[in-house]
């Protein structure tokens, strides 16, 4: 543990890498299949992606539509020109020595993305995001004297999205990469499922106690948001405990032991010129009509930024926002924020909608196994509930049952309302029905009465429990309340 008037000493400094997989049918320059996730090894290769003499890659259009759209989600446009280059490196799983990516001109520019941490906007630049062709998979069997090599996600579509060195803590660096996720999921770019690796992190850190950057590490795909935060945590400490002995950081290559919570060593880190970059004679450059960049971000959704700013507005706090901005990607069938979009203009009943999404509705659909979850008409649900609730005939208790009741029923009924009152959820508002229990609740507990006339009111409270407990649930708890004390001649 380090001491914290020696951490408050240093800046960290953090920059992250992100691939993400494009949510394309085939590969980036071959028509083989992208799902590699269930495949068996070196089934989804193609002459392309071993790089045999004579084999032309061809760019897939679909790819190209969703870096343009993931332009958008990052809060820019995309280049009107750019081209694909070399990079050349030699490892088992790059049987062609090189792989087509983007290096001087990529297709998207500049752009920015906010981040809320602890109720602080943070503004993350972001330097460029290319297009570029994955490698394969290295496999090393544990106690045998080989490797194997798996090229099915060679030639898998990505987009690397580059930040800015703009954060300085492991809150921040966690943040960001939530976002990034978010982004590309409402944009529909990515199905950026982090188990399947089809987004992952690079993260670089570095620290000093000057306004000079550190030298850098880079942690290598990282999975997971809590994992982002822990590999920061943990190489700001590393770096500074070796700085206060004396040592020098070494700019390195590191991976990530999500057992151990731990960064390790992997292996010397290359600069660009390493590589040898040089365009790629056999890929055209990518000119962009204006038209084309028009029709695309005509259709583009609302990201989390602007729905964050509308649920604020309806008053709801940071968690329930962002349960909901999580819900809409996480059930993305249900569609929460759609439900809400439609009733956004009368605010009250925005409002109650939301509550009981985030409160009953996100809670059972979590629950239950993705393939029971059903597709409802939640505009008729809610509306009719609201209804029910406005004219006093549901209390909060029986409007959270009868919900998760037909939530999980096979389908609405045609009549909710009559379904309510079928089922013994309207309340009791019959006013001399309830007066009656009302005298009967007084004559049964005469001390709770006298209570209330000598002035203690929170007595009111036990004895509306006892008119809710007699009518089985079923009386106006305030129409209760309004009785007991014209009963007692208050």
């Amino acid at each position: 543990m380090i001491d914290p008037k020696v951490l408050a000493d240093y800046t960290a400094t953090i920059g992250i890498e992100c691939h993400v997989q494009l949510k394309t049918a085939t590969k980036l320059f071959s028509a083989v299949g992208n799902d590699a996730r269930e495949a068996p090894a070196n089934t989804l290769v193609s002459h392309i992606d071993f790089g045999m003499p004579g084999a032309l890659p061809v760019l897939n259009k679909q790819a190209l539509y969703l870096a343009v759209k993931a332009a958008f989600a990052l809060g820019t446009e995309p280049e009107r020109f750019s081209k694909f280059d070399r990079k050349h490196y030699f490892y088992p799983d790059l049987p062609k020595g090189y792989q087509i990516s983007q290096f001087d001109e990529p297709i998207i520019g500049k752009g920015a993305i906010d981040i809320n941490v602890d109720g602080q906007i943070r503004t993350i630049g972001i330097t460029r995001a290319h297009m570029e062709e994955d490698a394969g998979k290295s496999t090393h069997p544990a106690g045998k004297d080989y490797s194997l090599v798996d090229l099915n996600r060679a030639g898998t579509p990505l987009l690397e999205i580059v930040s800015e060195p703009d954060m300085h803590t492991s809150a921040e660096a966690k943040a960001y990469a939530r976002e990034l996720y978010l982004r590309m999921r409402y944009a529909d770019v990515s199905d950026a499922n982090l188990y399947y690796g089809n987004m992952r992190f690079d993260v670089n850190v570095s620290v000093s106690k000057t306004d000079a950057l550190g030298t850098r590490t880079e942690t290598k795909n990282i999975n997971s948001f809590r994992a982002v935060e822990k590999s920061v945590d943990y190489e700001i400490a590393r770096q500074i405990e070796q700085l206060e002995a004396g040592e020098i950081i070494v700019q390195e290559t590191r991976g990530w032991d999500d057992t151990k919570q731990s960064t390790f060593s992997q292996r010397s880190k290359e600069n660009a010129d390493d590589y040898r970059y040089m365009p790629d004679p056999d890929i055209p450059p990518v000119v962009l009509a204006e038209d084309y960049i028009a029709a695309i971000k005509a259709e583009m959704p609302d990201m989390p930024n602007v729905w964050r700013k509308r649920l604020s507005n309806l008053g709801l706090d940071t968690a329930q926002t962002e349960t909901l901005i999580d819900a809409q990607v996480d059930f993305l069938q249900e569609n929460y924020l759609q439900l809400l979009e439609k009733v956004i203009n009368d605010n009250a009943l925005a409002k109650q909608i939301a509550n009981w999404l985030v409160n009953v509705d996100v809670p059972y659909v979590r629950e239950q196994p993705a393939e029971s979850v059903r597709t409802i008409d939640r505009e008729r649900l809610y509306r009719t509930t609201a209804v029910l609730v406005a004219d006093g005939k549901l209390s909060s208790t029986n409007t959270k049952a009868m919900l998760v009741e037909l939530l999980a029923a096979p389908s609405l009924p045609d009549d909710i309302a009559a379904y309510a009152s079928d089922k013994g959820y309207i309340q009791e508002s019959d006013e001399g029905a309830i007066a009656a229990i009302v005298a009967q609740v007084i004559t049964d507990n005469p001390k709770a009465a006298e209570d209330v006339r000598n002035g203690e009111m929170k007595a009111i409270g036990f004895l509306t429990g006892q008119v809710m407990k007699l009518s089985q649930g079923k009386a106006n708890p305030a129409l209760a309340g309004q009785l007991i004390k014209k009963h007692l001649g208050l």
